[in-house]
């Protein structure tokens, strides 16, 4: 039985700091206790703002972001800076991967005030929701040419007290302004591949991998879009601008090499010192490009890699019943990266001295150290990667794991358990250990039992407590996750259930008239804008992934032919001013414009389907026939393959390589 999560925005006593006591993201709990009178998003909070005349500051931020520590510890839990917040302002808190149309609306006029977005996310706004004025961090007093908090909200209150129709000018040219953005006449341009390569060779450190400056950001979909490109162009410098880069990233210290997995990114352009908090997003996308790059290549480096990163998942970001957990703070006892870092002599305390002086001098634990005094254990200067230290591992993984703890945001998010529930079965395509492929079907079956009713999704889960209605993001990964079940089964059920939940985004988050996917759906609460978001961020956005469900179903099931083709027109004019911020589009492009691989499969009888080889390419389309038909036979009374590669098909046969 799913039980929903009420909508609670009233005390119940007076002993209650705020509002957010009873709410179930770990972020609005982490607040539950500051003098601040939080309000969750509801519409009480409007109501009074609206009754006592004042304007609302909303906060937008998510559990494990470090700067929203920050700014919780110096303003949100200072009593000062509460009163005046209680005084003058009707204040919501609101956990950014619980409702990412807010999320999007609110970045959205951030970057327009200022130029940049980030979390936590500040806005002032009206009780229409309207927003006047925009920012991110703010110190609790002035420095830096930066105003404090404190100085900010009381300039604020004399503005609206004072020079409120300047504030309501302003809210309502934002509102008309982003309600307002246009795109040019949809048309599908094949040049975005030659524009997307070259930017992303004029990007790239040759030195040190990955694109750009610090900070650096995995980005993972951008090269999974480059390995396609190498499948299809032979572009050997594609492929090495990806190996270059995932060996840099498993080498510097953005990857755990005491207990696996990777971090959020580097903040520096050697991927050596990241910021440490680790999203289920991040390591679900890496175990994706590690797998394809180790099926390109056959080097079992990158194999090892994405089960190193699967272990991690498995043993401390999976629950009981399946679902993955959400994200792990970079803090620990109120200090970032605490709990990664190492002294020398703690390591030769466990190991003795001769092996803990090799294991040091191998993952680089120094005395003078490579972060604040300490060192994040790498492999940056090592010329030659040995795994004989790994034994060592575990004895190093449960000292650590007992000195200091991690916060850990375990509610299960449907959207993001997609991607992880991908990431296990491509794990198990190249690798075929039936624990990984057991594990994504664990997980899809949590989604079916508590994240979806009555055939919609809901978007997260925590405590026996499902939350609202799903999103763009939750209906295009999940149909995403049951595509990738298909190509890891070739069970029909999955391939049609994705086609189901793919006609459920068509029809509650489309648009028919102009082409692309709205955030949120038809029967939504009405916020001030409906987005569309298009652009791959940290994740490939709904739109992106829309695109790549239905180009696959249309190759396997013939469907949604005229949709596909508006989608693919939307998202080329979409990409046109920036290719690469669109990869996971461009993968979806390539294979709409030149199909990969197709294998129809003829079975002589459904038992056949438990000895047909699965370890193919991981862009391969396999289309299974229960029975022959006029179009495809069997061959000599068996089970046959009819292979299309390359705008041409070969003679079928009964055995495949």
């Amino acid at each position: 039985m799913i039980i929903l999560r009420p909508e609670i925005c009233r005390k119940e006593d007076n002993n209650l700091s705020n509002h957010l006591k009873h709410q179930t993201s770990p972020y609005l709990l982490q607040h539950s206790e500051n003098p601040v009178d939080w309000y969750p998003w509801c519409d009480e909070a409007f109501q009074r703002a609206k009754d006592e005349d004042k304007p609302i500051f909303l906060s937008i931020g998510y559990s494990t972001c470090h700067w929203c520590h920050v700014m919780a510890h110096e303003s949100f839990e200072n009593q000062q800076t509460a009163d005046i917040l209680n005084k003058y302002f009707v204040s919501i808190k609101v956990d950014k991967e619980e409702r990412p149309d807010i999320d999007s609306i609110y970045m959205s006029v951030c970057q327009a005030f200022t130029g940049s977005g980030g979390w936590p996310t500040s806005i002032f706004m009206t009780g229409e929701q309207k927003p006047f004025f925009a920012g991110t961090y703010f110190p609790t007093t002035s420095r830096y040419g930066t105003i404090g908090f404190k100085e900010l909200l009381l300039a604020i209150n004399e503005k609206w007290t004072n020079g409120r129709d300047a504030l309501i000018d302003s809210a309502d040219s934002v509102v008309e302004a982003l309600n307002n953005a246009t795109v040019n006449k949809n048309t599908t341009n094949k040049n975005l591949f030659d524009i997307a390569i070259q930017q992303y060779k004029n990007s790239f450190d040759k030195k040190y991998g990955g694109f750009g400056h610090a900070p650096k950001f995995p980005s993972p979909h951008n090269l999974l879009f480059l390995l396609t490109h190498y499948e299809k162009s032979g572009d050997i410098e594609a492929l090495d601008m990806v190996e270059s880069t995932l060996l840099q990233m498993y080498r510097g210290g953005i990857f755990d090499h005491i207990g696996f997995g990777f971090s959020r990114y580097s903040t520096d352009k050697f991927f050596l010192v990241p910021h440490f908090e680790k999203m289920l997003y991040d390591n679900a996308l890496l175990i994706m490009a590690y797998c394809k790059t180790y099926q390109i290549t056959k080097n079992e480096f990158y194999k090892r890699v994405a089960e190193q990163t699967a272990t991690y998942i498995q043993r401390e970001m999976t629950s009981e019943d399946g679902g993955f957990y959400s994200a792990q703070d970079a803090d620990s006892d109120g200090e970032e990266g605490k709990y990664y870092v190492f002294e020398p002599l703690e390591v030769i305390q466990i190991l003795g001295k001769e092996v803990g002086t090799e294991f040091n001098e191998y993952y680089d634990i120094t005395v003078q150290g490579n972060f604040e005094g300490k060192s994040i254990p790498n492999l940056l200067n090592n010329k030659e990667l040995n795994n004989e230290y790994e034994k060592h591992l575990t004895l190093i993984y449960e000292y650590r794991k007992n000195r200091n703890r991690l916060h850990l945001d375990d509610k299960i998010l449907t959207s993001w358990n997609s991607l992880m529930i991908a990431a296990m079965c491509s794990l198990y395509r190249i690798t075929q250990n039936d624990k990984y492929l057991a594990c994504a079907k664990k997980a899809q079956q949590f989604i079916e039992e508590n994240l979806s009713e009555n055939g919609k999704l809901l978007v997260s889960f925590r405590d026996g407590i499902s939350g609202k209605r799903g999103f763009l993001d939750d209906y295009a990964n999940y149909t995403f996750a049951l595509l990738s079940l298909y190509d890891a089964t070739l069970e029909k059920h999955f391939l049609e259930k994705a086609a189901d939940f793919c006609d459920q985004a068509i029809s509650d988050f489309y648009d028919r008239d102009q082409g692309g996917f709205y955030l949120y759906c038809n029967d939504h609460e009405k916020l001030i804008i409906r987005p569309k978001e298009s652009y791959d961020g940290a994740m490939p956005s709904g739109n992106s992934v829309m695109t790549y469900n239905l180009t696959r179903i249309y190759f396997l099931m013939g469907k949604n032919e005229g949709i596909l083709k508006q989608q693919v027109e939307f998202m080329s004019q979409q990409a046109s001013e920036y290719p690469t911020g669109y990869a996971m589009f461009l993968t979806s492009l390539s294979d709409y414009l030149q199909m990969p691989k197709k294998i129809v499969i003829v079975l002589k009888s459904e038992s056949d389907i438990k000895n047909l080889p699965f370890k193919m390419s991981l862009n391969s389309i396999i289309k299974i026939l229960d029975r022959p038909t006029d179009e495809y036979t069997l061959k000599d009374n068996k089970t046959t393959f009819y292979i299309c590669e390359n705008n041409h098909c070969m003679p079928p046969v009964n055995v495949i390589e």
